[in-house]
């Protein structure tokens, strides 16, 4: 029997696993010992420090997950309701749910081929030619008349989307940036952090991110204002720390001292993550050329990933075959997400010039990525990979009707 892709215990090589091997247990222990285990606690504000200095912004909050980072950075920046929000049709799912939590709705875009982050251009040919500037400065659908208050861009798999055109574009037309940096961690554009172009900037901790406590996010801003305000938010809005004293609707979003704890130790050793993720990233590409019918997919100009999940795209008639394949072998891998525009709560919204995204689906497939990814487990995929095609239309034909 092929195991499943949620069985990671049957799997000899699995997708993506936490590496914990700094002073994780230390740091929990003094979390313990001195009794601060929930949402206060030295190692909440220290995670938060080392998280602003790592990314070069002014401040940084502390989240219980990267959806509740993107949540109310959304009601931080103004985004009310019937309000829209660009965002990707390809992305994991929490950046287009926020936009209904705060019951916005999602327009939903393109992706570029190369790096499967959001279409630049597309953003710009929507914007220039299916909206219109208002007196009071804002931006409007001439389609659906709703204001245009804020664009995600997400930066897939950890590749920067390009920033430079679409800041351009958002200070021209007034429409804010709340970056989904929740896969890039570390990932440059021109040299700068992602999660420090946008208004705001959100990251994830869970437990498949390049680094993790566990579960746990956090919103990053040079704007002291929003920082509050989210961090206001983030704790229940409570105006008064002695009395049960709240002035608005808030939420339990804030990170406990024993994640945080978690997160310094994790912190201490990003750059080694990054530098063996990118080594890692290396071998696979080297050794996946000789194989003429994948591609690796690779950082885009001006860029420097992370390569938080590794993609390789291959023809469309092999993608489930090799899926299954690998997965009988014992290498755990996945298919991308299901597109945004075709899950059943959003196929009714409005949608620009979706091809990309299908293509890119049809095609793609995540390999196995882990910190403490073994360079003999690459080359096991990688020789998989290469049986695979080798068997070509006689694994085909055995299986295609099964």
């Amino acid at each position: 029997m092929t195991p499943t892709i949620s069985d990671k215990n049957l799997f000899k090589i699995p997708l993506s696993e936490p590496f914990i091997s700094g002073n994780e247990w230390k740091y929990i222990k003094e979390c313990l010992d001195a009794g601060w285990v929930s949402s206060v606690g030295s190692y909440v504000t220290r995670f938060e420090e080392m998280v602003a200095h790592y990314v070069d912004t002014k401040y940084a909050v502390a989240t219980v997950n990267g959806t509740s980072a993107l949540h109310v950075s959304l009601i931080a920046c103004g985004v009310q309701p019937n309000d829209e929000v660009i965002v990707p049709t390809l992305t994991f799912i929490a950046p287009v749910n926020v936009v209904r939590y705060c019951t916005a709705h999602p327009i939903l875009m393109d992706c570029n081929l190369d790096t499967l982050c959001i279409d630049v251009q597309k953003i710009i040919n929507f914007i220039s030619n299916h909206c219109e500037q208002r007196k009071n400065g804002y931006t409007y659908n001439k389609k659906t008349k709703r204001r245009i208050k804020a664009i995600i861009p997400v930066h897939i798999f950890g590749h920067p989307v390009d920033m430079q055109p679409l800041l351009a574009l958002c200070a021209e037309y007034n429409i804010d940036i709340i970056e989904d940096a929740t896969e890039s961690l570390g990932s440059e554009y021109n040299g700068k952090k992602t999660g420090s172009f946008g208004k705001m900037g959100c990251f994830s901790f869970n437990g498949n991110k390049i680094i993790t406590t566990g579960g746990g996010g956090m919103v990053v801003t040079d704007n002291i204002n929003m920082a509050k305000r989210v961090r206001h938010l983030s704790t229940q809005a409570k105006r008064d720390h002695f009395e049960y004293d709240h002035d608005e609707i808030g939420y339990n979003y804030r990170l406990t001292n024993i994640q945080a704890a978690v997160g310094v130790a994790q912190m201490e050793r990003i750059h080694e993550f990054i530098n063996i993720k990118r080594s890692n990233a290396s071998m696979y590409s080297d050794l996946l050329s000789e194989v003429k019918d994948v591609r690796f997919l690779w950082e885009g100009a001006h860029s420097r990933s992370n390569f938080w999940l590794y993609a390789i795209k291959v023809p469309k008639a092999h993608k489930k075959l090799l899926i299954d394949y690998l997965l009988s072998k014992n290498i755990q891998v996945r298919p991308i997400w299901k597109l945004i525009h075709t899950l059943p709560m959003y196929r009714d919204c409005q949608r620009y010039a979706i091809d990309n995204a299908i293509e890119a689906y049809d095609s793609c497939i995540n390999l196995p990525c882990s910190v403490n990814l073994k360079k003999e487990e690459i080359e096991v995929v990688v020789e998989n990979i290469k049986s695979y095609f080798a068997e070509g239309k006689a694994y085909a034909n055995k299986h295609s009707n099964r």
